[in-house]
């Protein structure tokens, strides 16, 4: 990946629904020349697909909390497929330190955000966890 490249995932990280003529006058290329690099990034799996953002009045609406869990190391792959069974589960990481994972929850209420919680702290091999909520976004990349 060159420089270009570097270039042009940041500019759709700001917009991913920025033009190609627009993209490719940004950066000084032809039209032809952009989709061409797209087309490899997206071959190569570099770009793996295209996503909204929505406006702070939407992400007001809806509650997102990081959730720390400690589980049993040896049931970690069926936590993870638990996991993922919780409709408010919107991503998950390994991490290190005294906790394993970290889930990121969205949810459009309360008792949403005690559902999905409650949904978690019941799958055999979670030991322990630990949520906060986000309060606001100070910026975002």
């Amino acid at each position: 990946m060159d420089i270009k490249d570097k270039k042009l995932i940041s500019l759709l990280l700001e917009n991913a629904r920025a033009s190609t003529s627009d993209l490719a006058r940004r950066m000084g290329l032809s039209r032809t020349a952009v989709q061409e690099r797209i087309k490899k990034l997206e071959a190569r799996g570099i770009i793996t697909g295209y996503t909204i953002k929505l406006s702070s009045e939407m992400e007001n609406k809806v509650l997102t909390s990081h959730v720390t869990v400690q589980i049993d190391p040896k049931t970690e792959n069926e936590v993870i497929q638990q996991i993922k069974t919780i409709p408010s589960a919107n991503s998950l990481y390994t991490i290190s330190g005294e906790f394993d994972l970290i889930v990121i929850l969205r949810a459009e209420s309360t008792t949403e955000l005690d559902s999905a919680l409650s949904q978690l702290i019941n799958i055999d091999g979670v030991n322990r966890t630990k949520t906060s909520i986000i309060l606001s976004t100070k910026f975002e990349r």
